[in-house]
C-alpha cells in the first residue's frame, strides 16, 4: 500500500495520474496547504521541503517502508518500481528523462511564477507579469515544436507526459491561449481523454478550495517563510 499526501496542485496531479495508470493500491491524505498543514512536524518528517506531493510506500526497497518527496523523484521511483512508463533502453530512457527534467527545471517553475504574478500577487507588477507570461509562451513554443509529428513528448506515453500535462491545464492563468499552440492542444486533448487522467481531473476539481487571506499567507506570505 502507498500513502499519498497531496493537494489539488499540478505537482500533486502528476502522482495521482501515475498511480492510477499503474494500478498500484494507494490511499490519499489531502493536505490543506491553504490552512498550513504542510508545516506540521509530522508532515515535515516525510517532506522536509514542506511541499506536496509526498508518498510513503509501505512495500519499499528490501520490503521496508520508504518516503519519497519531490514529484519528479516520485515519478521515477514509481516507474522503476513497476517497470512502466519509463523505457529501459538507454537512448529512449534518456529521452524521457530529458523532458521530465525540462518540466521540473523550467516549465513548472516558470509557469508557477506566471500563475503568481497574473493571479495571486497583491500588486499588478507589469514587468513581472510580462516577464513570466512571455517565458511561459516561449516554453509552450518549445513543447509545440517537440510535439509536431509526435503523439507524445518522448516516444510512447511516459512519465514525461504525466509531468507536463497538469501544468498545461492552467494555461489561462499563465496569460496564454492553448489554441496558439496547435500541437500542444492536440496532445493535451489526447492525454486528457485517458481514463486515468479524466478521472483524476474530476476528482481534483472537487478539491479546489477558496482563496482566503489565511491561505495567501500560508502559500505566499509570512507563514511560508518562518524558520521551522
Amino acid at each position: 500500500m502507498i500513502d499519498l499526501y497531496s493537494a489539488a496542485t499540478p505537482n500533486g496531479q502528476k502522482i495521482h495520474i501515475m498511480l492510477e495508470e499503474v494500478g498500484l493500491p494507494y490511499r490519499v491524505t489531502w493536505i490543506s496547504i491553504g490552512k498550513g498543514e504542510q508545516f506540521e512536524p509530522g508532515f515535515l518528517d516525510i517532506s522536509p521541503n514542506n511541499k506536496v506531493p509526498v508518498i510513503v510506500d509501505h512495500d519499499g526497497p528490501d520490503a521496508e517502508p520508504i518516503s519519497v518527496f519531490e514529484s519528479g523523484a516520485i515519478l521515477l521511483y514509481l516507474a522503476e518500481k513497476t517497470g512502466r512508463f519509463l523505457p529501459s533502453a538507454p537512448r529512449a530512457r534518456l529521452e524521457v528523462l530529458q523532458w521530465l527534467f525540462w518540466q521540473i527545471g523550467g516549465f513548472g517553475p516558470m509557469l508557477g511564477q506566471a500563475h503568481h504574478f497574473n493571479a495571486y500577487a497583491p500588486e499588478r507588477i507589469r514587468y513581472a507579469m510580462d516577464r513570466y507570461t512571455n517565458e511561459a509562451g516561449r516554453l509552450y513554443s518549445v513543447l509545440d515544436r517537440r510535439l509536431a509529428g509526435r503523439d507524445y513528448v518522448a516516444g510512447d506515453y511516459s512519465i514525461a507526459d504525466m509531468a507536463i500535462f497538469p501544468w498545461c491545464r492552467l494555461y489561462e492563468r499563465q496569460g496564454l491561449r492553448i489554441e496558439d499552440f496547435p500541437h500542444v492542444k492536440r496532445w493535451f486533448e489526447t492525454v486528457a481523454a485517458r481514463p486515468a487522467v479524466a478521472e483524476d481531473m474530476a476528482r481534483l476539481e472537487d478539491k479546489a478550495g477558496e482563496f482566503t487571506e489565511e491561505s495567501w499567507s500560508n502559500l505566499f506570505g509570512a507563514e511560508q517563510y518562518k524558520h521551522r
